[in-house]
């Protein structure tokens, strides 16, 4: 009878060998994933005019040993650069790639004090009409749009990311405490964020030559732990001014949100030359280990959308619903926006989250099937004229709060009337829950309390899901 010839003994053994070869490549290469680098510089001060040439010295070491940096310029930086005459420091660095890091960063009041407030359209629209000319200084000082913005210290605002989608910025750059998901980027009202890395945000000492070693090995496990999920980011940061000075520029001048006019400003002190030149050293040979490790791969804010996936994902809306009527949270590459969205009938759009939080006012525990179709279709005209989730959804005078609406859409049967469900927001778990310390910063006012931003955010979470590789 003809059949597949059957191996010998020997054979077999071989082909188990192969087999155990093949498994154990297999689980490696699922293991081995890429490693996004970034390197960015909070180019600031305008202050001390050897920041000017701190940066200029980066730029040009960086160029050498053929990495490309991020320099998230100031937008007072980026002018005062251009009344010293520094074509050479705008020149280098526009060899790199440029973000933008705040029209005048410590001037008072700082982005969250005057966010803090405001409202989330009224918000956006001040933050814009404070930083955009920032923003316009950089286009026409360097030749871009700004590939990202990070906040002044802590001074995050959630109002921010509305007005950096409309100045044509896709991404936001840096580290705090506020917002975060598992230690790597993540989408946040439509922005790219990488922020809140946590262990994977890593600086070399650069005061202590000895402290190398240690950096490498913080480095070096980084990486392996990324690789053995399957690949991630990792990123760097200092600020051009701290190559050359012992105390920032802004905690001198602007303690507390003190103003002092630019006639009064008194200048850091500076390092020994001694000490700028270990400084400069430090940061060269951490670049070049992090540069010569394999599997890693540097690359600047400007290509960050290029290895992400597309952050509007397909949504299995029967595997949903009994998952959101329990609990709303993200699930997969999906935010819970995006899962109420696929429930509603809409296709891979970004919508907003509601600009307050609502309050259901329903004693019933079940509505009628024609009066809960009609606030249904109320709601989807709301997010197709203002491209946001509403508060509240109406079923006559009466109305549900947004979560309790996705719960109760969620668990709707078909049957002639709904079944009322209260909504748990899972999600808004990735928010701070400490104001005071995530808002704790030497410039911010001494009571400042950022609550009314955090509350915010956690009304915006609705947007937040993971940031793919792809």
């Amino acid at each position: 009878m003809g059949g597949i010839p059957m191996p010998g003994r020997g054979g077999i053994g071989k082909m188990i060998r192969l087999l155990i070869v093949l498994l154990v490549a297999s689980t490696l290469a699922a293991a081995d994933g890429r490693i996004y680098y970034l390197l960015w510089f909070d180019t600031e001060d305008y202050i001390e005019p050897a920041a000017d040439d701190a940066a200029l010295r980066i730029a040009t070491d960086l160029e050498k040993l053929g990495v490309r940096a991020t320099f998230k310029v100031v937008g007072e930086k980026a002018r005062v650069l251009e009344a010293r005459g520094r074509a050479d420091v705008i020149r280098a660095l526009s060899q790199h790639d440029i973000g933008y890091h705040a029209e005048n960063h410590s001037i008072p009041p700082s982005p969250a004090v005057y966010l803090q407030p405001l409202g989330l359209l009224e918000g956006a629209a001040e933050f814009q009409r404070r930083e955009g000319r920032g923003v316009d200084d950089i286009r026409r000082i360097f030749g871009v749009t700004p590939s990202c913005y990070g906040q002044p210290g802590s001074s995050w605002g959630p109002q921010s990311n509305i007005a950096l989608r409309r100045l044509g910025i896709p991404a936001y750059m840096d580290e705090g405490s506020q917002v975060g998901y598992l230690n790597q980027p993540f989408w946040f009202m439509g922005m790219l964020y990488v922020f809140n890395l946590g262990p994977y945000s890593m600086r070399a000492d650069l005061n202590d030559p000895s402290k190398l070693p240690a950096a490498y090995k913080r480095f070096d496990d980084a990486v392996a732990e990324l690789k053995a999920k399957g690949g991630g980011v990792i990123h760097t940061y200092y600020h051009p001014t701290e190559f050359v000075t012992t105390e920032f520029w802004d905690a001198v001048n602007f303690p507390h949100g003190r103003y002092r006019a630019p006639s009064d400003y008194q200048r850091p002190k500076l390092r020994t030359r001694e000490a700028a030149e270990q400084a400069h050293r430090i940061l060269v040979d951490f670049v070049t280990h992090v540069r010569q490790t394999p599997a890693v791969t540097i690359i600047t804010a400007r290509q960050l959308p290029q290895v992400f996936e597309d952050p509007n994902p397909a949504v299995d809306v029967p595997a949903i619903r009994k998952q959101l009527a329990e609990s709303i949270d993200i699930r997969g590459a999906a935010s819970a926006a995006d899962q109420l969205l696929a429930l509603l009938g809409f296709q891979r759009m970004y919508v907003d989250g509601p600009a307050e939080r609502g309050v259901t006012t329903i004693r019933a525990t079940a509505i009628h099937r024609d009066l809960f179709e009609r606030g249904k279709a109320d709601a989807v005209d709301y997010i197709e004229r203002h491209h946001r989730l509403p508060s509240h959804v109406w079923f006559g005078d009466e109305r549900l709060s947004l979560a309790d609406f996705t719960a109760t859409l969620a668990g709707d049967d078909g049957g002639a009337t709904v079944a009322v469900r209260k909504g748990n927001l899972a999600f808004e778990r990735y928010i701070a829950a400490g104001a005071k310390r995530s808002f704790n910063w030497a410039i911010h006012p001494e009571d400042f309390d950022g609550s009314a931003l955090l509350e915010m955010g956690r009304l915006q979470a609705w947007t937040l899901k993971p940031a793919r590789l792809k």
